[in-house]
């Protein structure tokens, strides 16, 4: 299934948060800039494109259902917004593989605010992956949301493993977004309608996945043809170094410390000489972020851990 939060058209598990800020915006008491903080993948960006939908589609036909938390296909707003030509939404985030958002977006965003709203509507920025924000380009950004237009509002998206500076944090509204494990199983298998457990084997069960990073294991698995309950973790990692799948997917790329970090974790709790493996698992993460730093090719990593983790 197609993950983008763009096309979501159900919202679940944030009921709480999405009913806060509709009855905030209702009472004109909403501020101007509102910060959503939590994991990737769950689900804060497609909350930020329903609450979007919601005020957008008020007088529209094929209004947002509030009572299912569900958008229209058929709604004029939903399609405008999915083809980047409604005139009241504008979108920040990372472009292809690079790693900031860079000032030319964020300057473009502020001839944007400065056009006059269609119809009268507010004017919606979103911003994801905010975290990745350069430095030029954060500064361009807090100056504009100091004294930001009335009619205009700024919704941040943070993954919270990231940091970001305190002085963004203190200007906006902040909201926590937070699954539990049973909360994420449930969402997994309400947007696969299946189990996820009848998809995957237990040894990909972590109590931190959110239901992004579920369904992108099944989507991944699926496309390559992979029948993850016949996959031990082990194997899987075997598989995603000697085939590079990490040089070739985008998921694979950005998870697979994830899963080399799940196996360590899993073998700790089996050995009996948990020190030694503690240690290298120490200096072992380190590699990794000194290769993260410095943009190094990490062959060499996979083969170490292969070796000496994997023991293949």
């Amino acid at each position: 299934m197609n993950l983008k939060p763009i096309l979501q058209t159900k919202l679940y598990g944030m009921d709480l948060i999405f009913d806060e800020i509709v009855s905030l915006f209702n009472s004109n008491k909403l501020p101007n800039n509102i910060l959503f903080s939590g994991s990737k993948g769950s689900g804060k960006s497609t909350m930020a494109y329903h609450f979007i939908n919601y005020i957008f589609s008020v007088n529209e036909d094929y209004s947002y259902d509030v009572e299912s938390n569900k958008i229209d296909v058929q709604n004029r707003s939903f399609k405008l917004i999915c083809n980047g030509s409604h005139p009241n939404f504008h979108l920040i985030d990372l472009i292809d593989d690079k790693k900031n958002i860079e000032i030319s977006q964020i300057r473009n965003m502020i001839n944007y605010t400065n056009k006059s709203s269609f119809n009268n509507l507010p004017k919606f920025i979103l911003i994801d992956n905010v975290e990745n924000l350069n430095v030029n380009s954060l500064n361009a950004l807090l100056k504009i949301i100091e004294e930001p237009n009335k009619n205009v509002f700024f919704m941040l998206i943070h993954d919270d493993n990231k940091k970001i500076i305190k002085t963004l944090k203190s200007r906006c509204l902040p909201f926590k977004v937070s699954l539990s494990f049973d909360q994420s199983i449930k969402i997994s298998n309400l947007l696969l309608n299946e189990n996820i457990f009848d998809l995957i084997n237990h040894d990909f069960v972590d109590y931190y996945a959110k239901p992004g990073d579920y369904i992108s294991l099944i989507n991944f698995s699926k496309k390559n043809q992979i029948n993850l309950n016949e996959f031990t973790l082990k194997q899987f990692l075997l598989l995603l170094i000697n085939e590079n799948y990490y040089k070739k997917n985008n998921f694979i790329k950005f998870k697979i410390f994830y899963y080399l970090e799940l196996y360590f974790l899993k073998i700790l709790n089996q050995s009996i000489n948990k020190n030694k493996i503690s240690s290298f698992y120490t200096k072992f993460i380190h590699k990794i972020n000194y290769a993260n730093k410095f943009n190094l090719d990490y062959e060499s990593l996979f083969m170490e851990f292969k070796s000496k983790v994997l023991h293949e």
